[in-house]
């Protein structure tokens, strides 16, 4: 069969509607949330407000409800009060999943990766093309795939491998593939640097920065990881007490008086953190000067 044969044509009435890319100022608007399990409750008059376009790093200790709140935003958790708007779309006035209309235009890493064990890494990616663009040729279909695929950092040839030949850290990037595969306005990140050495965390960060910078995305991170929320976080969100106590720059953070905060960003491993992240922004400074020095030597 040619490649243009009309049997072989999709009708460009029969494609699904493609939106408008969101516009506003705050893609992610939470007011009032509350979650609970039986007699337990994880959210109390829970608010918060994401900016388009920013990298918002969620920490909060054991128990707070990180998870619980990517689950609400997304659809997959039902609240028992409170409203909540993505992308200008209310969820928690849907009714079933179905009513949640815009699932094409955001991206979810789960912890793990979450893939699929008998599909491939290629396969594992097209599941979302599949399911909201059935009427793309195959052909097409496995091209974006395998271009998702190199653009999360992995190898051409990792496409054709299943989850069990991956590294930990490939699982995660192959998992990130998945995510960008319908190129989403918002994507979100479930503690995507756990159990990652810290070479492949932060070569994991590099990543979702240059990913946010190129693709113009609003990031919502969930992490504990503080060389994470140093180096790429535009802001952070405090998850304590029920609700969100505090959001802001870890500088603007560090200026509260909450116990929980100072302990956080102000133990051993906050203060290792801040340092190295002091010492790397010198180290980019000094190349920087340096590339600047050599640029007058040889123009002279």
């Amino acid at each position: 069969m040619s490649e243009h044969d009309p049997a072989n044509t999709v009708d460009e009435a029969d494609l699904p509607a493609v939106a408008e890319p969101f516009t506003g100022d705050n893609p992610i608007v939470i007011e009032g949330l509350k979650n609970s399990f039986g007699d337990h409750v994880i959210h109390e008059d829970l608010s918060l407000t994401v900016r388009r376009g920013e990298i918002i790093g969620v920490v909060g200790g054991s128990g707070t409800g990180k998870s619980v709140l990517m689950r609400s935003i997304i659809g997959l958790q039902i609240p028992d009060a409170g409203t909540i708007e993505v992308l200008g779309s209310s969820i928690t006035d849907a009714q079933d999943d179905d009513d949640i209309d815009i699932r094409s235009r955001w991206g979810v890493l789960f912890q793990g990766g979450a893939l699929f064990s008998t599909l491939t890494v290629a396969e594992n990616v097209e599941v979302p093309l599949l399911e909201f663009y059935p009427e793309i040729d195959p052909e097409l279909r496995h091209e974006i795939a395998r271009y998702k695929v190199m653009l999360s950092g992995l190898p051409e040839e990792a496409a054709s491998k299943y989850p069990a030949e991956l590294s930990g850290g490939m699982k995660k990037r192959a998992g990130l593939a998945r995510a960008l595969a319908l190129d989403p306005e918002v994507l979100f990140l479930d503690e995507p640097t756990a159990g990652l050495d810290p070479i492949g965390a932060a070569a994991f960060d590099r990543l979702t920065k240059e990913l946010q910078e190129t693709l113009g995305l609003t990031v919502f991170l969930i992490t504990h990881d503080l060389d994470t929320l140093y180096e790429i976080c535009d802001r952070v969100a405090v998850l304590a007490e029920k609700k969100v106590i505090a959001v802001g720059t870890i500088p603007e953070l560090l200026a509260l008086d909450h116990p929980w905060i100072q302990e956080y960003f102000n133990g051993p491993r906050g203060r290792a953190a801040q340092n190295s992240q002091e010492r790397g922004a010198q180290a980019r400074e000094q190349g920087h000067a340096d590339s600047v020095d050599n640029s007058g030597e040889q123009g002279a």
